[in-house]
């Protein structure tokens, strides 16, 4: 017999666990960005897979400019 329950599991738990994880990651990068001198916005690409990997390595190769700034 097929049970009409079992295509809603973790409905309301699903949606908000998927919030709470990208507040989780957001959240540390939002600062990370912050203080390199790029817009907090652009931590919200980091939720979207492949580029949250383009994003990670172009942060850690790159020039900051808040650090140009203090170097002069």
């Amino acid at each position: 017999m097929y049970n009409s329950m079992q295509n809603f599991g973790p409905w309301p738990f699903g949606p908000l666990m998927m919030l709470v994880m990208a507040v989780i990651v957001i959240l540390p990068f939002w600062f990370i960005f912050s203080k390199a001198g790029y817009s907090k916005w652009l931590s919200l690409l980091m939720v979207v897979p492949l580029v949250n990997i383009v994003l990670l390595y172009f942060l850690a190769f790159s020039k900051w400019p808040s650090s140009e700034n203090k170097s002069q």
